[in-house]
């Protein structure tokens, strides 16, 4: 299938659809090319907290970085504002189909007609909520990790998406610091993710059987592979009840993956310790 790509990219926006931990940042990454980024959410508190992050980070990225340029972020209380002339929106909310579904089909009638409508969805293909859009081959997923520290990103089809949409954002995401690889067929977790839910998994099943403890976890992990960060802060970082939205999907897929992890994850999220937007997870932020 095919479909009219975005044309005069530099001069248009693009729009970041939820500001919470992951949509601030991908804001951020936007804004380093000069241009404009808008970002929606429904919540003046999330939108303001999403903001002052972009401010205070902004300066250190365009400044590490040769080819970056600092451009301007604002927040919007209207998704039509939001979208208004953008070349591209990236829908970053949470892992419910149920809010998925009803948004791709509202961008469907707010969006420009050509402009590119991706999720960053870490759990569900696009092909799983864009059944209400009248031109499936604009929309894929464009899943992020945590920038501006782990900048790759997963391309996926919605099993319809024009394959010029595909090299068009592997040609342009670079210039943004983010850099993009295709999962070649529809893939739960896409690339990094799937083996990432593995390491995951198993490290909260050690934790849940009480064989460790998520600090020493931590720094036996950062030790033997030589990196600065642990799996639980990390997972602090992507918030907890996100993290167990999804592996009930990962579960509902598998119904034999064991129970543990998620049981762990409940403790925890049922006590209101999210991670880092709560102040205490895993760790006490406090």
């Amino acid at each position: 299938m095919t479909t009219s790509l975005p044309t005069d990219i530099a001069n248009r926006p693009v729009a970041v659809v939820g500001g919470g931990t992951l949509g601030r940042r991908i804001a951020l990454m936007f804004a380093t090319r000069g241009g404009t980024v808008r970002i929606f959410d429904l919540s003046d508190d999330v939108r303001a907290a999403a903001l002052d992050y972009v401010a205070q980070t902004l300066p250190g990225l365009v400044e590490s970085r040769d080819d970056a340029t600092a451009g301007t972020v604002v927040g919007v209380a209207s998704l039509a504002e939001a979208v208004e002339n953008a070349w591209l929106v990236v829908e970053a909310i949470p892992e419910r189909l149920e809010l998925k579904r009803p948004l791709f089909a509202e961008l469907d009638q707010v969006a420009p007609a050509d402009a590119i409508l991706a999720s960053n969805s870490s759990s569900y293909a696009s092909r799983l909520f864009v059944d209400g859009l009248t031109n499936k081959a604009r929309a894929l997923n464009m899943h992020f990790y945590m920038p501006p520290v782990q900048n790759a990103v997963d391309l996926m089809s919605d099993g319809e998406t024009a394959p010029e949409v595909m090299e068009l954002l592997k040609q342009e995401l670079p210039a943004y610091g983010v850099f993009p690889f295709e999962a070649r067929r529809e893939s739960t977790g896409f690339i990094f993710n799937r083996f990432w839910a593995a390491m995951k998994r198993e490290a909260l099943a050690i934790i849940e059987e009480g064989v460790s403890t998520p600090e020493e976890f931590d720094q036996m992990f950062s030790i033997n592979l030589g990196v600065p960060f642990g799996v639980f802060r990390l997972m602090d970082q992507v918030g907890l009840d996100v993290v167990l939205d999804i592996e009930n999907h990962y579960a509902d897929e598998n119904p034999h993956l064991p129970e543990g992890p998620r049981r762990l994850l409940h403790e925890y999220v049922d006590a209101g310790n999210l991670g880092v937007k709560s102040g205490s997870g895993f760790y006490d932020y406090r």
